[in-house]
């Protein structure tokens, strides 16, 4: 009797052997699915963000291209005779500039702050020094308009500084 059982339980150790083998193949398969569904997960998150810096990039590039005609609608507007202050041409030029402003600020570009503010070389480009009785430098004047998307800068705002 021992003979039959032998052929029975090599059968059996060779079957338990086969499902171990495919158990351990299935688990390899499992872990390749779980590396390759990352890997496509972290593809898909790169590439909008890739897709997000190119968005940006080109915003910063427009605006940048639209800021000279920004600064010379500033420029004419501070410089207005006073006896056409109330005109309307001046009105529609004026509205012209709040129609850039709020496109802009739509785009999610603002003007960086300046007057009063405390100088920082990230944001202000320093043009004039002023002295002062201090030691702290602060933006007295702004010169030209600086103007950031998110936190990079699109252009630096030209100052005049003070120390107070």
């Amino acid at each position: 009797m021992t003979k039959k059982q032998e052929p029975k339980d090599q059968t059996q150790q060779d079957e338990n052997a086969e499902v171990q083998a495919l158990q351990q193949q299935v688990g390899e398969l499992t872990e390749a699915l779980q590396r390759e569904r990352a890997d496509a997960i972290n593809i898909r998150r790169r590439h909008e963000e890739q897709v997000a810096g190119m968005r940006n990039l080109i915003k910063a590039n427009v605006v940048r291209d639209l800021l000279p005609v920004i600064d010379n609608f500033d420029r004419a507007l501070k410089h207005v005779p006073k006896e056409l202050e109330g005109n309307d041409y001046i009105k529609g030029v004026q509205g012209v500039v709040k129609q850039f402003e709020k496109t802009l600020q739509e785009m999610g570009v603002e003007r960086i702050k300046t007057v009063s503010e405390p100088f920082d070389p990230r944001y202000h480009e320093a043009v004039q020094m002023e002295e002062g009785d201090g030691t702290e430098e602060i933006v007295s004047e702004e010169l030209q308009s600086g103007y950031k998307l998110g936190e990079e800068v699109i252009r630096h705002a030209m100052v005049k500084v003070k120390l107070q």
